[in-house]
């Protein structure tokens, strides 16, 4: 008997609502792309409905991925995910969005032309993981194959560098001016502060790309193959 299996789709949360409103697009582009598939909506902050209370609310016996709209590993996904993931049987994890090749390619899109004597800060959001900052890192090296100039990652918080500070260490290095590459998903508190970080540039957030999408149901299907019920 082949049994259903749901996806709940878990971002962050955020009071900017055009930063809800991307992240209700990106849900939709989800199944939009995959027609039949069940894309339940939760958060693990800021947002309703919480995470716990999705996974809660499943009929039993529905197969669950909770898939986190997050692009890096950290604390949602280590522990507000896999707490919930672990509190009932037939739910499985899949992994953030991010790292990958693909997300550099976008990133670069994101920036346009840049003059080869320019520094480029990757500002992702920041956790206190440092597996999250060694992901950042891989998608930085990942984004200097395809331009010029000068990469430093950096972060809004909970990490080092900040985003000024690597701003600043750019700038004290030579280079003529400094752009802002913009790891973050939606519009929102973090991305409004790269605003005030000094740069003379700063590219838009990754959405709206479908490539996110594209992510999620992989992720989804790897989820699916290796899930309690495999």
């Amino acid at each position: 008997m082949e049994h259903r299996t749901v996806m709940i789709a878990c971002a962050h949360g955020t009071n900017n609502p055009q930063g809800q409103e991307c992240i209700n697009q990106l849900r939709a582009e989800i199944a939009r792309l995959r027609p039949g598939l069940e894309v339940l909506e939760a958060y693990v902050d800021v947002q309703e409905p919480a995470l716990p209370g999705v996974v809660a609310a499943l009929p039993e016996g529905v197969q669950a991925v909770v898939v986190p709209l997050l692009l890096t590993v950290g604390y949602h996904v280590q522990v507000d995910i896999a707490e919930a993931v672990a509190s009932r049987p037939l739910t499985a994890a899949a992994a953030p969005l991010g790292p990958d090749p693909r997300l550099a390619k976008l990133l670069d899109e994101r920036l346009g032309e840049l003059p080869a004597d320019w520094g480029i800060v990757l500002a992702a959001a920041g956790s206190s993981r440092p597996e999250a900052a060694e992901q950042v890192e891989v998608l930085a090296a990942d984004l200097a194959v395809r331009r010029p100039q000068r990469i430093l990652a950096a972060y809004g918080a909970s990490a080092t560098p900040s985003v000024p500070e690597a701003v600043a260490q750019l700038r004290a290095s030579g280079v003529a001016g400094v752009a802002i590459a913009s790891y973050l998903l939606a519009p929102g508190y973090f991305h409004d502060q790269l605003s005030l970080a000094g740069a003379d540039s700063v590219a838009g957030p990754l959405l709206p790309a479908t490539l996110l999408a594209e992510l999620a149901l992989e992720h989804f299907d790897t989820a699916v193959a290796r899930g309690p019920w495999a």
